[in-house]
């Protein structure tokens, strides 16, 4: 009745028998603990001692001695001891053995004060029947003083509810094991958490989550209260072939692993008898053992065999769903082919080499196969994994444990090397291209291997994992392109422009994120009125470390990364906005040109992107001109001619940038749905003393007048230039004679200031400085 004491809970007696009378007498005063109705105080004592003996719960009645001196039928079965046992006994007798200590003092306690809640409310209590099986009931209790005197005695109706609590934990089994499976608890601590709850459940028990690896060893996995010794023990069995075959065909062979085969080092520590069951994945396959050990004289299986039969199916679930995690874990670190990290997780592990801190170096080593891609074609994919597996073996066979392989994709395998000293990466790099380098039997094919080594350092070739993987590759290439079989370190002079190029290539990517990159505004002035005509978008870039880059730079580099179609969309997006707030401010700019990138104009989503722009900022389309290059007019794509015509079927203008230049034909021009050119500064740098120049520009103008296109000349710097484009009727002039590119702030003044004076042409003439038109220089 283990609780019983802590609760205030008495309700047994002392050895003094009395009369049935007596008994009546005390029953007739506490009725309400009966499961029958007393109509009559006086009714006779054989037939109220009958209908007690006839209880179908169990009764007991001590008197004020705490001797039992009424005990049915119902009491002798759930005990499991004799009425001439217990009867005149003292009610400790049938108190489990811890709880006897204090037991008389509670109900000497609750006799004399009445203090403690044992009388009138109903609580769960679990003891064990003579035989050690345990039991749990719900315990009454009533406190009857007799009339006319002192004596006080106690009534206890007990209900047998061992299997609805045994229910109830089940329950509760389930429900906490499910919880700690769905908040993606680890597999240890689901088995821990299964565990502990079994010991509690079980009485005198010892539960343990047994697994069995590849190697088929036994791992006890969670186990809380298992002492060492048997753990020990456990984990050195190694099942055999016969073993695991059994295992998944009779369940009762688990006990003859778990049990049997170390039977005298658990009956050492006090375990009994074991309660197992394997546990079997959904395909079939024998995954581990869940096993209860038991202590004690319960030999009653049925209630452990259930708890076994309950934690198996979670057992198996949590397996299962670990072994999922450690698949998918595997994926997204691992490459499939050839087992060795991937790209993401070399990164990761880079990053936090750099980390460390300190004295933390180390080398990395890109190496690229020669000829893959023949290998690939000749012989099949199939034999090419095959080719790529064998070179990943022969990597790991050169390498320490504390180094780190990874195929990055393709025929690229990285290693990184800690603390490697130049001298010792070159010999590492002879003996990784050696190693590969050996012949290959690949089905019926002996193959002749060769490779290229690039190798960068840290700290020294850069601060993070993709400036290094840059470099190493960048290194790879020149070792490529300088013959077979070599090796070449990062930061040789051959290299630094292409480092230089890699390196700027990102900062422009952060540029681009920061919000780094900024717009200026060239105007354009109508030669023959001098109104504003329009104004040209220039990107500029100024880094804080690396100065002002001009577009010449790092739009080559953006169109190498990659990143050219995002700094279009950015220059339409920007230039659109400051067209709105040019507007709110009273300043009128008719229209504002962005050159783009050929890669936009192979993008059918350009003009719907354009025309969502427009509509967003509430421009007409008149507003925007794009400016294109002759290389866009060069490319005979199908895509190309039906984007320049969808985003001219929008009215939006279309303008040829740096006509003259290139390789067009005037064929073409008159297909391309254009509104405008442009003639290049190169042909305005000696105008005024160049015949040959003067006649080339007023073809041009000629030819821009009678396909009725708007000719804009650039490079204007001169008033004599300006008066000869004047007499050759150019339609619009750009260049520092007006103004040199500026910020919008800046193009503000000078727009207040050219209306003041009516005009915004100026005698002034100014140098040439650097220009670059939206995303071209």
């Amino acid at each position: 009745m283990t609780g019983l004491t802590q609760s205030g809970l008495a309700w047994y007696g002392l050895r003094a028998c009395t009369s049935q009378d007596r008994v009546v007498s005390v029953v007739q005063q506490s009725r309400r603990c009966l499961e029958f109705t007393v109509d009559q105080p006086k009714i006779s004592a054989d037939v109220l001692l009958s209908a007690m003996e006839q209880a179908i719960d169990p009764m007991v009645v001590i008197d004020e001695h705490n001797c039992i001196i009424f005990f049915n039928p119902a009491a002798e079965k759930i005990w499991g001891l004799s009425r001439e046992e217990v009867m005149g006994q003292n009610v400790d007798c049938l108190v489990p053995v811890p709880d006897r200590v204090q037991h008389n003092e509670f109900i000497d306690r609750n006799r004399a004060t009445g203090i403690g809640r044992i009388v009138g409310t109903s609580r769960e209590v679990e003891f064990q029947r003579a035989n050690g099986e345990h039991v749990t009931g719900e315990l009454s209790i009533s406190r009857v003083q007799l009339t006319d005197t002192s004596k006080i005695y106690y009534i206890a109706v007990m209900k047998d509810v061992t299997e609805q609590s045994r229910q109830r934990k089940i329950l509760i089994l389930q429900n906490d094991v499910l919880q700690a499976l769905a908040s993606d608890q680890t597999i240890r601590e689901v088995g821990d958490l299964l565990c502990r709850r079994v010991d509690r459940f079980v009485p005198d028990a010892m539960a343990a989550l047994i697994l069995i690896d590849r190697a088929r060893h036994l791992q006890v996995l969670a186990s809380p209260g298992m002492p060492t010794r048997f753990r020990t023990a456990l984990d050195s069995i190694v099942i055999t072939d016969e073993q695991l075959a059994a295992l998944g065909q009779d369940p009762a062979a688990t006990n003859a692993v778990v049990w049997s085969s170390y039977q005298s080092v658990a009956r050492s520590l006090g375990l009994e008898r074991c309660c197992s069951s394997p546990i079997i994945s959904r395909t079939g396959q024998v995954m581990g053992i869940f096993a209860v050990y038991m202590r004690g004289g319960d030999t009653a299986r049925e209630w452990p065999e259930r708890v076994v039969s309950t934690c198996v199916p979670f057992c198996a679930l949590a397996i299962e769903q670990n072994e999922t995690r450690l698949h998918i874990a595997k994926l997204s670190n691992f490459d499939r082919l050839t087992g060795l990290l991937n790209r993401t997780s070399l990164h990761n592990i880079i990053d936090r080499l750099i980390m460390r801190g300190g004295d933390s170096r180390f080398s990395l080593f890109m190496v690229d196969i020669d000829r893959f891609r023949d290998i690939n074609d000749a012989l099949g994919h199939v034999n090419a994994d095959r080719f790529l597996i064998e070179i990943g073996r022969r990597i790991r066979s050169q390498v320490h444990d504390d180094c780190i392989v990874s195929r990055s994709g393709g025929d690229e395998f990285i290693i990184v090397i800690p603390d490697c000293t130049h001298e010792k990466a070159e010999q590492f790099a002879e003996k990784l291209i050696n190693a590969i380098g050996k012949p290959l039997q690949v089905g019926e094919n002996t193959l002749s291997i060769s490779c290229c080594v690039g190798i960068c350092t840290f700290p020294e070739n850069g601060p993070d994992s993709e400036t290094l993987l840059s470099l190493a590759d960048v290194a790879a290439h020149q070792a490529k392109e300088d013959g077979r079989g070599v090796y070449r370190f990062a930061g040789h002079e051959k290299n630094q422009v292409a480092q230089e190029r890699l390196m700027l290539g990102s900062a422009l990517r952060d540029a681009l994120a920061k919000g780094l990159l900024n717009l200026h505004y060239q105007p354009q002035v109508e030669t023959m009125t001098g109104g504003l005509y329009g104004v040209e978008a220039l990107s500029r870039w100024h880094h804080p470390k690396l100065g002002n880059i001009y577009p010449s730079r790092f739009i080559a580099v953006a169109e190498e990364t990659g990143q050219i179609e995002a700094i279009g969309r950015w220059s339409l997006q920007e230039a659109c906005q400051q067209m709105v707030k040019w507007d709110k401010a009273g300043m009128h700019v008719p229209t504002v040109s962005v050159n783009l990138s050929a890669v936009h104009f192979r993008n059918r989503a350009l003009p719907e992107f354009i025309a969502n722009l427009l509509a967003h900022h509430n421009l007409t389309p008149d507003r925007l001109t794009v400016e294109i290059t002759e290389s866009v007019m060069m490319d005979g794509s199908g895509d190309t001619e039906d984007v320049l015509h969808a985003i001219r079927k929008l009215e939006v203008g279309l303008s040829m940038d740096d006509f003259g230049t290139g390789y067009s034909s005037l064929s073409r021009l008159t297909r391309l749905p254009l509104s405008e050119i442009k003639i290049d500064r190169s042909f305005i740098n000696d105008f005024e003393h160049d015949a040959n120049a003067q006649a080339v520009t007023m073809a041009v103008i000629g030819i821009g007048s009678r396909l009725g296109l708007t000719v804009v000349t650039e490079g204007v710097e001169t008033v004599q230039q300006h008066r000869l484009l004047e007499k050759l009727h150019c339609d619009v002039m750009q260049g520092y004679l007006f103004a040199k590119p500026l910020p919008p702030a800046e193009l503000e003044n000078w727009f207040r200031t050219g209306q003041e004076r009516g005009s915004f042409i100026t005698p002034a003439a100014g140098k040439q400085g650097p220009a670059g038109a939206g995303v071209q220089s």
